[in-house]
């Protein structure tokens, strides 16, 4: 099996990347589906979240904007949050492999790969990337963000230039949809080759 870390800085179409990943057949783990059920109503991880930030919670789980706030630009807030997640998140990676164990190809969908050390545990990396005012325009479209929130979330990933000259492969989503597929499809090809499949 070829362990395949799938990253990129918000707002490049790592989503879209990992869906096209899932739709050839490729068992995908993705990390922040795993965080919101984790934090969803009766989720694991609400109650020691609940503890530590308090009015984060309710009977929904955890609300992620009264959680965002009382993170953000705090970093001892953030240490705290981290050590409550990934934990939680790492056992639930390490069952979706023994799961998709006979796979000749798996995708972890990581978005603080690098960021976190997760790049030791994968075989390989592709870097979901675009232009940089691409990426910024995508970003400031969703719901709530604004340009100070985008660039305090920046300034916490590695830059998108490092990320891509520590790749294996990168994807680029700044162009027609089917060339990034297109990219995606040969990568499927290359790793089921090389896992001799």
């Amino acid at each position: 099996m070829i362990v395949l870390g799938l990253t990129g800085s918000i707002g490049m179409g790592k989503t879209t990347v990992a869906r096209m990943f899932a739709e050839a057949g490729v068992p995908v783990f993705d990390a922040d589906a795993v965080v919101h059920r984790l934090q969803g109503s009766g989720g694991a991880l609400v109650p020691a979240i609940a503890a530590r930030f308090p009015g984060t919670t309710s009977a929904a789980g955890v609300d992620r904007a009264a959680l965002g706030a009382a993170v953000l630009g705090d970093e001892v807030a953030l240490r705290d949050l981290e050590a409550i997640v990934h934990p939680a998140v790492a056992a639930e990676r390490a069952a979706f492999l023994a799961r998709h164990a006979a796979a000749p190809l798996v995708v972890l969908d990581v978005p603080l790969l690098f960021e976190t050390g997760g790049d030791a545990a994968v075989d390989q990396v592709a870097v979901v990337s675009a232009a940089p005012a691409v990426q910024r325009e995508r970003t400031l479209a969703r719901p709530g963000m604004t340009a100070a929130k985008l660039d305090s979330i920046l300034a916490r990933q590695l830059p998108d230039a490092e990320k891509r000259a520590r790749a294996d492969a990168v994807i680029a989503t700044d162009v027609p949809l089917a060339e990034t597929r297109a990219a995606v499809l040969r990568l499927i090809a290359c790793a089921s080759a090389a896992a001799g499949r």
